[in-house]
């Protein structure tokens, strides 16, 4: 038995003796656009896994992971998909923040915020997106200075998923006056939970609130909580998105199969499947998972070899649109019934959950716009877009 193979089958062993008792009522719970659903039930499952050395194996055994493979953290998010295990609350410290840190923190940065991400103690969120910048992180306009031994940070971010329940943000913010675009950003690590911050939930189509808007009016943060060297912003920030679309999109490919197997149920169940448009579409659908697949895994040799190419771009618009797309195939498959509330006042079925948050899909973590246009510049060399 291969070392991967020995690893999926100590996950596997583990979650089925450990998904128990108190823990098993979580099981499918969380998740896009359903965050809200036990958190503090699927925290303190968390901080259990943490106990038993089983967050962010992928991390270097010296800042206390398990220094997993590439394939075996394939392996382990797969499994924990494949177990419909809840999602996980502290994914933004674990996948991005952690990593950022190993490959651009001081010694004392990691010292200082790496265990309690491990330990599942303080959850992160990501300040990128403002209100006249979106997708367009390099047109950001919230600013930090220095005053003596701090950065005072003024400005306001928004869709900031999960602020709400975070105890800090990693902000990119202006600190030199005067720049424009890529110059003069940086990449700072701000508490939530001091005066001047402000974080307001905004109620989304779902009910619920699991993105924010966040606003800096003065906050503070120690000189020394910036991430590479002032006006590096840019690169790491950049790097920050590299490890976002890692090792973890094949877990979430696990949960769109199974999503795709409960429509494909439910159309032989009410008859559906027999419209031939119906089929067609369930297996455009199917061929599109496999695309997705095969295209991350081709990513995924990119970061083996250092950092993920084109293929990171053209995933996340391929996952987005054909999940988006999936959304409506479902509710086209409901029928009528798709209409109709599961309860009062705004009780959303998982159907119609799917279809309405699925909608930011192609929105959140760089809209399909701006990932055209990274592929059509940066990998085909197309000219660029003009811009005022």
């Amino acid at each position: 038995m291969s070392n991967v193979e020995e690893f999926r089958a100590e996950i596997r062993s583990w979650l089925r003796s450990h998904l128990t008792g108190e823990f098993a009522a979580l099981r499918g719970r969380g998740g896009p656009g359903r965050e809200h659903e036990a958190h503090a039930e699927r925290l303190a499952w968390e901080r259990h896994m943490a106990t038993e050395g089983w967050t962010c194996v992928g991390w270097p055994k010296e800042y206390g992971g398990r220094g997993a493979t590439l394939e075996q953290q394939v392996a382990f998010h797969e499994e924990y998909a494949l177990a419909d295990a809840p999602a996980r609350v502290g994914h933004i410290g674990e996948q991005l923040l952690g990593p950022t840190l190993i490959a651009f923190g001081t010694p004392e940065q990691r010292e200082r915020f790496l265990p309690p991400i491990v330990a599942v103690e303080e959850l992160w969120c990501q300040g990128y997106s403002e209100p006249d910048a979106g997708s367009d992180l390099a047109n950001v306009r919230t600013r930090a200075e220095r005053d003596g031994g701090q950065w005072v940070v003024t400005g306001q971010k928004i869709w900031t998923s999960q602020a709400h329940e975070s105890d800090w943000c990693f902000v990119v913010a202006r600190t030199e006056p005067g720049s424009v675009r890529h110059q003069g950003l940086s990449y700072l690590l701000v508490p939530l939970r001091r005066p001047g911050v402000d974080i307001r939930p905004i109620v989304q189509l779902t009910g619920t609130s699991e993105f924010n808007e966040v606003f800096f009016d003065g906050a503070r943060t120690d000189a020394a909580n910036v991430v590479g060297a002032p006006g590096d912003g840019w690169k790491v920030a950049m790097a920050t998105l590299g490890f976002e679309r890692g090792v973890s999109t094949l877990g979430q490919q696990v949960g769109f199969r199974r999503e795709l197997e409960a429509v494909i149920d439910l159309a032989r169940h009410n008859g559906t499947a027999a419209d031939p448009l119906i089929r067609d579409r369930i297996t455009r659908a199917w061929i599109g998972l496999e695309t997705i697949r095969f295209n991350a895994l081709r990513m995924l040799g990119g970061v083996a070899a250092g950092a993920p190419g084109p293929e990171a771009s053209i995933g996340k618009i391929f996952w987005a649109t054909w999940h988006r797309e999936l959304g409506e195939l479902a509710m086209d498959v409901c029928g009528a019934d798709g209409m109709l509330a599961a309860g009062e006042p705004y009780d959303l079925t998982d159907w119609q959950r799917l279809y309405l948050f699925s909608r930011s899909d192609t929105i959140y973590a760089g809209s399909n716009e701006i990932q055209r246009n990274i592929i059509a510049e940066r990998v085909l060399g197309l000219p660029k877009e003009v811009r005022p």
